[in-house]
């Protein structure tokens, strides 16, 4: 076990080093830079200088050659130091945590609402006699645009019935819309792959002999079948939950909330380093923290698993 949490930990470095990596590579390798974008147009329309260009790029390090830059942003970052935004001027890092307890909180409900709403279509496609709903439910939820559910969502609960608020970030209400429009397609592949899992176990011998020695259907499936077909579902349920910081982007801007997701889509815009570097390193901490709990949930589910840890399935 203590090799296996060395080897899961070794792998943990090397996503986040390999997600500052490619993002220093892929904004090093577009055209521009923060530097111009923010001091070429000016704020009133005016243009700077090639003298002032150069010295601006050399204050923020953009002067020297790439492989200098990588190895003094990449020593900088192993020390929590991402450098400060070119667009505003303060710490990146500060930027970032600030944003970030907004966004938990959204993801956080989100993935609630994903768990629930993934389950209970697998139950129903499953247990029930509606069967169609297994494949239906999953699957209109994955081809519905998000940034269309959150409008539809707005208008509906806010405009017409004045249920929940439609902007802002103040209080526990304004989190439900956010987080039901994150959750709908996180929650559906969830579902899909619990429902198909669940389906497999139906028909492994050990059900049936459940049933024979006088086990009600409900003990069966959730005291036999759900344990089991849990473990696959568990493991997606690790990987697609880091998808929420991501999706945070479109649901900040739909909703017109503070986090990280507003953060980013301005970065990216102005071509930020320092801001993108440090919300894509986050992103990547959050994807490995979150796969290393499901990685410690898996032997409560199945506790061979502790005994032989090279048979967990990975995301």
């Amino acid at each position: 076990m203590r090799r296996y949490l060395l080897r899961r930990a070794g792998q943990a470095v090397f996503v986040l080093w390999a997600a500052f990596t490619l993002s220093f590579l892929i904004l090093y390798l577009l055209p521009g830079d923060a530097v111009s974008a923010k001091l070429a147009g000016g704020e009133a329309g005016s243009s700077a200088t090639a003298e002032q260009l150069a010295a601006a790029r050399a204050e923020y390090g953009f002067d020297s050659p790439w492989p200098a830059q990588y190895l003094n942003r990449l020593v900088a970052a192993l020390h929590g130091d991402f450098g400060r935004s070119v667009a505003t001027g303060d710490d990146a890092t500060h930027m970032v945590v600030t944003a970030l307890p907004p966004t938990l909180a959204v993801t956080g409900l989100a993935l609630v609402f994903a768990v629930l709403f993934g389950g209970g279509s697998a139950f129903l496609g499953t247990y029930t006699r509606f069967r169609w709903l297994r494949h239906a439910l999953p699957s209109l939820a994955i081809s519905l645009p998000p940034f269309w559910v959150g409008l539809l969502l707005i208008q509906f609960f806010s405009f017409r019935l004045r249920l929940l608020p439609a902007l802002g970030t103040q209080g526990f209400s304004a989190l439900i819309l956010p987080a039901v429009t994150l959750a709908l397609p996180t929650g559906a592949i969830i579902g899909q792959v619990l429902a198909k899992s669940l389906a497999t176990q139906q028909e492994q011998p050990y059900a049936e002999i459940a049933a024979a020695k006088g086990a009600s259907r409900r003990r069966v499936h959730f005291g036999h079948l759900l344990r089991n077909a849990a473990v696959p579902a568990l493991t997606v349920a690790g990987v697609v939950a880091g998808n929420l910081v991501a999706g945070s982007v479109i649901t900040e801007t739909v909703f017109s909330r503070d986090g990280v997701g507003r953060i980013t889509a301005a970065a990216v815009t102005a071509q930020d380093v320092p801001v993108v570097q440090a919300v894509i390193v986050l992103a990547a901490l959050v994807f490995v923290l979150l796969n290393l709990v499901v990685d410690l949930l898996y032997p409560l589910l199945d506790p061979r698993i502790a005994r032989t840890p090279e048979a967990v399935p990975h995301g």
